[in-house]
């Protein structure tokens, strides 16, 4: 070992353990003295809690040390066979050991085939690219476990597992039953046996050799694969066990969907360990079991006050602990070749007469369509339509942030909810103008998302996506309750306001609807003037190399957030227009599920596709009208899959590869050489021996040079 090897390997064990004592300290003086002082009964639950919190956690640190992937299905993996068990038990009759025991099996099982049937088929893109697809595979479990009741014939929620013995211990006023006594004794035996496996057995020594590069492990004969899926199988079991030992305590919400609280406080453990350091992961679990039962135990508490404190511990986490470096760092930097935008019409061919005509016509068939819908829809029809346009600009504003930026957002609906309570709020209760209450709330909502993205600035990779789903949390449950902001937030049916002043009058659904119409048309054309302009190469350049960008002067930190607060600003107008739409501050609309099924609109339309994300809007709001509760998940989740497994760029490239056929068929016809088009077969014999460039890297440094 090197010096300076030694000397960081010496810092990360005294920073694990600084981190570790840190935070028993903190509980201990919380539950101790003050701010939430809790009996001893109490601080053992939240321990019994954290360690469920735990085994979540430890899953996910699992799964990032083996494939350097934040899987966003953690909790899901363990929901599946878990509901399973409960509904073997309760609605089959079946014994609790067998069904048990089934349970372990289908975890394990279920592990393995999705690592081998969705996992692996990613195994050479980036990491980036595969963390979306485990977005799209939580939503597939997720309606998996919908279905299960209706196999069943159960319509149960909310079922709490009976034990199989009785026990019964009281300890600081607190009682504690036999799935008590299980948790007590389940959580300590996997931690020894999971430190074991990785410790102890070949399989866990190549797991851990195998982290840093999966490439030269597998040309060392490592067999990559192979330890992929057992890492897979042991994360689901993990979650399993997490899942199935909370049923017996608390229940599972059987057929319904899980509640995000609890994904997120094992989020935020493993935040706080890196994503790496098991230990340190652990502490930092029992501590947030801990802190959540005390405040739970407050006479004065609320749920969303857990919230509260779940959010601050996220961007706590993401401040003060430090980036990886060296390899791991170069191992994040992922390229985002999913990113791909729809290249303009060469110009060679547009000045040809059919070219001109097809995009006219095109253009104004387009046209035509969407501004004729009134005519043959109903209004309640067209209530539907009107909301599609409005999630269409929730769409462009995360194209801005994810793929040109390059930053992922899962909470992109939270920023549109602070939007819709400072815009609702202007018009009903100050009686002021809709224009300015679009203003209003789209700089509100710029100002939110540039202070929530800048942990993203300091930690690259998927910083954002922690912080903005934490965010989307506490803006459903805190910053948009009555309870707590009625003040601040309009209440009851807000009535339509007046636009311009009483120039515009629109009283009646078709001219909202056109309204709508009229700010996608100006969204889309501001969208494409920045994606024009040096801003948005830089922002491109940012996405591809931002040392490389910082080595040229560029002030990446002061681009960044402006895309931050460029996306924050559409999505909050988005959420000005929805509130009066709804005519009345709709919470549900704003949940963080309803994040994670705009970020889906963008990945199934296409990252860096601005006309892909109207589609991605049309295809996923559609989805929710066709589609019963039970199988909107799976459109979204299955959609959001496919698209990354068959059309990498989305809906919108897949639509730029048509016109792009078209086109070469127009050039071959017109006897035009156009290099643009890289299916030209004379320009690839004549540059046959020519690297092959990306022309949006050539744009952005061409830029900055």
């Amino acid at each position: 070992m090197t010096t300076a090897e030694g000397r960081g390997w010496l810092e990360g064990v005294v920073s694990e353990r600084a981190l570790g004592v840190g935070a028993l300290v903190i509980v201990a003086i919380a539950v101790s003295v003050w701010p939430f002082p809790a009996p001893l009964g109490v601080v053992v639950g939240g321990m019994l809690v954290g360690g469920r919190i735990a085994l979540i956690a430890l899953g996910f640190a699992l799964v990032y040390r083996a494939s350097r992937v934040v899987n966003f299905a953690q909790g899901d993996l363990g929901q599946v066979p878990a509901t399973l068990v409960v509904l073997l038990v309760l609605s089959a009759g079946w014994s609790y050991w067998l069904s048990l025991a089934i349970g372990l099996v289908a975890a394990l099982a279920l592990g393995g085939l999705v690592e081998v049937l969705i996992i692996r088929r990613f195994f050479r893109a980036p990491r980036l690219i595969l963390t979306v697809a485990t977005i799209g595979l939580a939503q597939v479990l997720t309606g998996a476990a919908l279905l299960l009741p209706r196999w069943f014939d159960s319509d149960a929620l909310a079922t709490r597992l009976s034990p199989p013995f009785t026990a019964r211990l009281s300890l600081g006023g607190v009682i504690f039953d036999a799935n008590d006594l299980l948790t007590a004794i389940v959580v300590p035996v996997a931690f020894v046996l999971l430190a074991l496996f990785l410790q102890r057995s070949s399989a866990g020594i190549a797991i851990r050799g195998a982290a840093e590069r999966a490439d030269r492990a597998s040309m060392l004969g490592i067999p990559v694969k192979r330890l992929s899926t057992i890492v897979w199988a042991i994360a689901s079991l993990l979650a399993f066990l997490a899942m199935f030992l909370r049923a017996g305590s608390v229940g599972l919400p059987i057929g319904s969907v899980l509640g995000p609280t609890f994904f997120l406080q094992a989020l935020a453990a493993a935040v706080i360990g890196r994503l790496e350091r098991f230990p340190t992961i652990a502490v930092a679990a029992l501590a947030l079991g801990v802190i959540d039962q005390a405040m739970t135990f407050q006479p004065d508490n609320h749920p969303a006050y857990n919230d509260v404190m779940l959010f601050v511990v996220v961007l706590l986490g993401l401040l003060l602990t430090s980036r990886a470096s060296g390899a791991r760092a170069g191992s994040e930097a992922q390229t985002w070749q999913a990113a791909r935008e729809v290249r303009p019409i060469p110009r060679e061919l547009a000045h040809l007469p059919e070219i001109r005509i097809g995009r006219w016509v095109g253009l104004l068939a387009v046209l035509g369509f969407v501004v004729t819908l009134p005519l043959w829809l109903s209004s309640s029809r067209l209530g539907l339509v009107t909301v599609i346009v409005i999630f269409a600009i929730v769409a462009l504003s995360l194209v801005v942030l994810t793929g040109w930026a390059g930053q992922v957002s899962l909470g992109q609906m939270a920023f549109a909810g602070i939007g819709a309570g400072v815009g609702g709020a202007m018009t009903a209760v100050h009686g002021l103008d809709l224009l300015l209450a679009l203003l209003a709330g789209g700089v509100v909502g710029a100002v939110v998302a540039a202070i929530v993205g800048y942990p993203a600035i300091r930690r690259r990779g998927l910083t954002l996506a922690v912080s903005t789903l934490a965010f989307a949390l506490l803006t459903w449950s805190y910053l948009l309750n009555t309870e707590f902001m009625g003040r601040w937030l309009p209440s009851g049916r807000i009535e339509t306001p007046t636009f311009l002043w009483g120039a515009v009058d629109l009283d009646t659904p078709t001219r909202f609807y056109l309204l709508c119409l009229a700010v996608l048309a100006l969204v889309l054309a501001a969208v494409r003037g920045l994606r024009a302009s040096r801003t948005g190469r830089v922002l491109i350049a940012i996405r591809e190399n931002d040392r490389a960008v910082r080595s040229y002067g560029v002030g990446a930190v002061r681009t960044t957030l402006a895309g931050f607060a460029v996306s924050g600003f559409l999505a909050a107008v988005a959420g000005v227009l929805l509130v009066h739409q709804q005519h009345g501050l709709d919470v549900t609309m704003f949940a963080p599920a309803e994040s994670l099924q705009a970020f889906s609109m963008v990945v199934i339309g296409g990252l860096g596709s601005i006309s892909g994300a109207i589609l991605g809007a049309v295809y996923v709001r559609g989805a929710n009208w066709l589609l019963p509760a039970e199988w909107q998940f799976l459109a979204t989740g299955a959609g959001l899959l496919l698209v990354l497994l068959i059309l990498p760029g989305g809906l919108g490239a897949a639509i730029a590869d048509v016109r792009d056929g078209a086109l070469r068929w127009i050039a071959r016809r017109r006897d035009i050489v156009v290099p643009s088009l890289l299916a030209d077969r004379r320009v690839e014999t004549a540059t046959a021996t020519a690297p092959v460039i990306d022309p949006v890297a050539v744009e952005a440094i061409e830029e900055l040079t």
